[in-house]
């Protein structure tokens, strides 16, 4: 049977003029669930930042731990205090609790409506309607397979170019028809997040009118993805930290030079160089019959820190899908938008040729030590072995 994943990605918008976010996004995983909570604070700035992340901290945390759905629901609701002058609660959310059998639930409080992301388009999902404190909270019972994502928004979606490009805002059925059209099965949860998030943005021309966030989680399969930084100590155990290497199923990356060399020779395969500079600060990529990707070493992992540090970024609207054909673009989608579960084999051997120049076994040990931060910031499973 194959074994499913669950990966969670959002963006946020801050309202033009204020430095914090009045939406705040918490997600924790706990045993085989995983919680995501986007609350909304009333209003934008410092007041609305604290409520929202008051808000998504405690539901997290207590949904997490087990306790009951309507016993969280009402703690948070008592919690809340409400606006004198317009009689709401300071701070809305949405709740998604799942497992990675895709199975879970679904709860909303004045948040626009959750989208249903199946089988290559929205729809909606059934949702009963529970009276919890003299709210209307609503829950939807969630049965997801693989491919399918819960996208959901803080209201600053739905407002998105009021008073500029639209009159009334972007209704939730047209953002389900954009996402209808722009959405592609391959992307990631953060790519979608961003995608939608970015639009509104377009929407807003660039100066959004309210804190706008998107938070998307999805059930896929699960991809393991080995990568061999650097040649081991020991000349003796090529052969054997080869075969470690291309143990398992999943897609290998070799980066390095001499690392290529080493994994060609023992697969007994040659070894071929592209000679076509696709990005002048990343040099060519090569090829391996058996190997998936073939890099240089330090240069490359260097380009691809620095994207690394633009995908985990919650304000970057940049697509996090990589159309160039470098080495390190290559590497990122692999690394970044397909990968679940990540295996560096990192080789302590000092290269010959890297003598009296900036490039040592620290340099490199500390690019695999930060790029895999960053994955576990992504959610990725990674697990670095030296040699």
């Amino acid at each position: 049977m194959t074994e499913l994943c669950l990966e969670y990605g959002y963006t946020s918008l801050n309202h033009v003029g204020e430095e914090l976010c009045g939406d705040n996004v918490e997600c924790c995983t706990s045993g085989d669930y995983t919680t995501l909570v986007l609350a909304d604070g009333l209003g934008s700035g410092v007041k609305a930042n604290i409520l929202s992340k008051l808000t998504s901290k405690i539901l997290c945390t207590m949904i997490s731990n087990g306790i009951d759905m309507e016993e969280c629901v009402e703690t948070m609701l008592q919690t809340l205090p409400v606006c004198k002058e317009r009689g709401l609660a300071y701070s809305t959310f949405s709740v998604i609790h799942l497992n990675t059998h895709g199975e879970g639930y679904l709860l909303e409080f004045d948040n626009p409506q959750a989208i249903y992301w199946h089988n290559g388009c929205c729809a909606d999902f059934e949702r009963t309607r529970m009276r919890i404190c003299d709210k209307d909270v609503y829950k939807s019972d969630l049965h997801l397979c693989d491919g399918d994502m819960v996208i959901v928004m803080s209201d600053g979606t739905v407002h998105a170019g009021v008073g500029m490009i639209l009159n009334f805002g972007w209704p939730r059925n047209e953002i389900m028809e954009h996402l209808n059209r722009a959405v592609k099965p391959t992307m990631s949860a953060r790519a979608v997040a961003c995608l939608l998030d970015s639009a509104c943005n377009d929407l807003y021309l660039d100066r959004p009118g309210d804190d706008t966030t998107v938070a998307a989680i999805k059930i896929r399969k699960r991809l393991n993805v080995n990568i061999m930084v650097g040649p081991p100590v020991d000349k003796a155990k090529d052969a054997y930290y080869v075969g470690e290497f291309m143990k398992g199923e999943g897609k290998k990356v070799v980066c390095g030079g001499t690392s290529s060399q080493i994994v060609a020779r023992c697969l007994d395969t040659p070894l071929r160089t592209s000679f076509d500079f696709l990005d002048k600060d990343v040099p060519p990529i090569g090829f391996i019959k058996g190997i998936d990707l073939t890099t240089e070493g330090v240069l490359t992992l260097r380009r691809l820190l620095q994207l690394s540090h633009k995908y985990i970024s919650t304000s970057d609207l940049t697509p996090k899908t990589f159309a160039k054909q470098d080495g390190a673009s290559l590497l990122a989608n692999i690394l970044f938008e397909e990968a679940t579960h990540i295996t560096f084999f990192v080789g302590q051997n000092v290269n010959i040729a890297h003598q009296g120049l900036e490039i040592d076994n620290t340099v490199k040990m500390k690019l695999v030590e930060h790029i895999s931060a960053n994955l576990r910031a992504m959610g990725k499973i990674v697990t670095v072995n030296y040699d």
